[in-house]
């Protein structure tokens, strides 16, 4: 054992080597070298004649048909409906008379029932009159009453 081990620190009465006095500061770490970036390179271009593309053309087929009638189709048929009728009409009697207004214009994937049970052309007439009330032309003033705004 060497003279310093048994030792101790005048300032807070501890073996030199315990105490913080008397242990030589450690050594920081070196950082770690920078890593050194390539510059990039760039490409060389291609003749004039190579960056001509070709013409586009497109392999996919057509866009299908929509399988079901846009609540947009039926706003013009619900506000005639409810300018006929004159006067506030419930729900169901407003769809049933859409429907009967509409039943040639139907596609078949209206008559498929939505996740929800209710038919898909019932749902977009639903939307439909709520695009109409928040435009302004219909009131929502009840539930279950299709009215037309004065």
């Amino acid at each position: 054992m060497s003279d310093r081990e048994d030792d101790y620190c005048e300032l807070c009465d501890l073996k030199f080597s315990n105490c913080v006095h008397g242990m030589p500061k450690p050594v920081a770490p070196a950082e770690p070298p920078k890593a050194v970036r390539k510059p990039r390179v760039a490409k060389p271009e291609k003749p004039e004649a190579d960056k001509v593309s070709p013409a586009r053309v497109t392999t996919s087929t057509p866009r299908a048909a929509r399988r079901w009638t846009a609540p947009a189709d039926f706003m013009p048929h619900i506000v005639a409906v409810l300018d006929e009728a004159g006067q506030a009409l419930s729900t169901e009697d407003a769809l049933a008379r859409i429907e009967e207004r509409m039943a040639d214009q139907l596609r078949p994937g209206d008559l498929e029932r939505s996740p929800q049970g209710e038919l898909r052309w019932r749902t977009a007439a639903r939307k439909a009159r709520l695009e109409l009330v928040n435009t302004g032309l219909l009131s929502a003033d009840q539930p279950g009453v299709w009215q037309l705004n004065d």
